[in-house]
């Protein structure tokens, strides 16, 4: 895996991590239920699953009251910001890329914002599809930059210009989510289908919050790399406060495939 530039040692990314969850759970969860593969009884699992929202959410799906036998699985390279606990809840310590979580086990597979980090995808891929049971459906998300190549201003432009320019140096793949489709068929699995999703926002909001916590996380490797300066990362903060600036975030590519049955 390349180094992962937002690491959970930062001081303020258990906030970041807890706006995050905030912002993009509910679609992964109405993804996640589009798939009817969540039921009591089943086994999930979430690979590089953060704070733990997602894997807590799935825990209660599939073991729900006093229902047994169900059991969520929620893996990470560091899982210190995970404060969910739950009787059917089994946090790992393991790197997707090394092999399979368990080959052949889990009705539900799904990572969120994890392989445009992952200097391997073709080997993580092949290991989150080899962990599917037969019938068992895979979900990926992936943020995609494309929506703000053509932002305005300028300003906020040559912004996003310096920040891609920078997370291609550190080799995070901003376009890994266009690919994702026909690597999936690629592997045998079937019913492949998906959607991109953009945030319409404002300064102000929860989205312009979330692009100001990051930015001030990252900001002495932006400025350090030569990507960005101190000029254009205060431009780009003062929009993300100015309630009259309206843009557009990332898109969210979400691609799903069902293994075949035995």
């Amino acid at each position: 895996m390349s180094k992962y530039v937002l690491g959970h040692d930062l001081k303020g990314e258990g906030k970041r991590l807890a706006l995050m969850s905030e912002l993009l759970d509910p679609m992964h969860r109405q993804h996640i239920e589009a798939l009817s593969v969540v039921k009591p009884g089943a086994r999930t699992l979430e690979v590089g699953c953060g704070n733990g929202s997602i894997s807590a959410w799935l825990a209660e799906r599939v073991s729900p009251g006093v229902s047994p036998g169900g059991e969520a699985v929620a893996v990470d390279l560091d899982l210190s910001l995970i404060e969910a606990r739950a009787p059917n809840l089994e946090l790992r310590q393991a790197d997707i890329v090394a092999g399979p979580v368990e080959s052949g086990s889990f009705d539900l597979v799904t990572a969120r914002a994890v392989l445009h980090h992952v200097a391997d995808a073709e080997a993580a891929i092949k290991n989150l599809v080899a962990s599917l049971r037969p019938g068992g459906a895979l979900l990926l998300i992936e943020p995609d930059f494309l929506p703000v190549s053509v932002v305005e201003p300028p300003d906020v432009r040559a912004f996003w210009q310096g920040w891609l320019e920078w997370a291609q140096e550190c080799g995070v793949d901003y376009q890994v989510g266009r690919t994702l489709a026909p690597r999936l068929a690629g592997l045998g699995l079937i019913e492949i289908g998906g959607t991109a999703e953009t945030a319409i926002y404002n300064g102000g909001s929860r989205w312009a919050d979330y692009w100001t916590m990051t930015i001030t996380e990252l900001r002495d490797d932006l400025i350090s790399s030569g990507k960005l300066n101190d000029a254009l990362v205060d431009t780009f903060l003062r929009y993300c406060a100015d309630s009259t600036w309206w843009t557009q975030t990332i898109a969210f590519t979400a691609v799903h495939g069902r293994a075949p049955r035995a």
